[in-house]
């Protein structure tokens, strides 16, 4: 069985103003030894009427139906279908760059690297790097040069094997990602910008830059899996389980922040939990190499005057 380069996957639900634009910017890619699967994920619009129309005219398509599910049950319906050596992750509301498969594909193909990752127009710097498992995971949760999303970066399908997205919840790219991360031989980055992260109130992760959208259900599911993730990560490079846990805190003393400056409202278990956590480990983070002078002020006027 001859097997495609990459297997390009979109799940799309009631997107039907957006989606077309995100397919047509896979069509128009330089690298053409591709497939694109696009899961269906129980739209109530024409989105999947769209996306069949598209494969209708382009035999490298193939749209999956299905019930509605989480995010991570749609990827998952995508990952059991791919056959390319790499798999690389769209979202609908997105578009990339004629280059952007070309791009990731030759960065880890001449790297002989597990994951390529290049830059976003939010988020650009013409750096490279190759990185250990454990580097690029410590660069990963810096969130400086490139973040937790799927889309951006490149996997060998290999590495993703028996991996797959969870099923429950709504944030499934903190769940898997770093375990993707750790179980790679090499990274490679580049942060030249070939990727357009269209931000709106209707993306899943809109409160990150809308706070007035965070919730405590979507607080707790993020401690819950920070939580895990520490622990998960301490046991696999316990060399760097003082950093894994720095940016645990650093996520909570950030929302900390937020609470108190925008006053919002519905998260006051949530606040004090957090701030009994870096009280309690207030020496260990404070004295953090990789602590800003911001935080240490948000931990002076947030934490330490309760």
């Amino acid at each position: 069985m001859a097997y495609l380069k990459i297997s390009v996957i979109m799940l799309t639900f009631n997107r039907e103003t957006m989606v077309s634009r995100a397919i047509e910017s896979v069509l128009k890619q330089s690298f053409r030894d591709f497939e694109f699967i696009i899961v269906d994920n129980g739209s109530s619009d024409r989105s999947g009427t769209i996306a069949e129309e598209f494969a209708s005219k382009d035999s490298r398509i193939r749209v999956i139906r299905r019930n509605r599910g989480n995010i991570g049950s749609g990827r998952n319906t995508g990952l059991d279908a791919a056959t390319g050596e790499y798999i690389a992750f769209i979202d609908d509301d997105d578009w990339m760059e004629p280059d952007f498969l070309e791009f990731l594909y030759r960065l880890a193909d001449e790297n002989s690297a597990d994951v390529s990752i290049c830059g976003a127009f939010d988020k650009a710097y013409d750096e490279k790097a190759l990185m250990t498992a454990e580097e690029a995971l410590i660069e990963l949760m810096r969130r400086q040069k490139y973040n937790m999303a799927f889309p951006t970066k490149m996997f060998r399908s290999s590495l993703v094997g028996k991996l797959r997205f969870p099923e429950e919840g709504k944030f499934d790219d903190i769940s898997l990602m770093h375990k993707l991360l750790a179980n790679s031989n090499l990274v490679a980055y580049h942060g030249l910008p070939k990727y357009t992260f269209f931000r709106h109130d209707g993306n899943n992760s809109a409160w990150t830059t809308n706070h007035s959208l965070l919730t405590p259900d979507i607080l707790d599911e993020y401690l819950h899996m920070y939580r895990r993730r520490t622990e998960w990560l301490s046991e696999l490079f316990a060399g760097s389980a003082a950093a894994f846990r720095y940016f645990e805190w650093s996520f909570m003393i950030s929302m900390i922040e937020k609470i108190s400056r925008h006053g919002i409202k519905g998260c006051g278990c949530q606040f004090d939990a957090m701030a009994a956590t870096l009280r309690e480990n207030r020496q260990e983070f404070i004295n953090s190499g990789y602590i800003s002078g911001f935080e240490r002020e948000w931990v002076q006027e947030y934490v330490e005057v309760i």
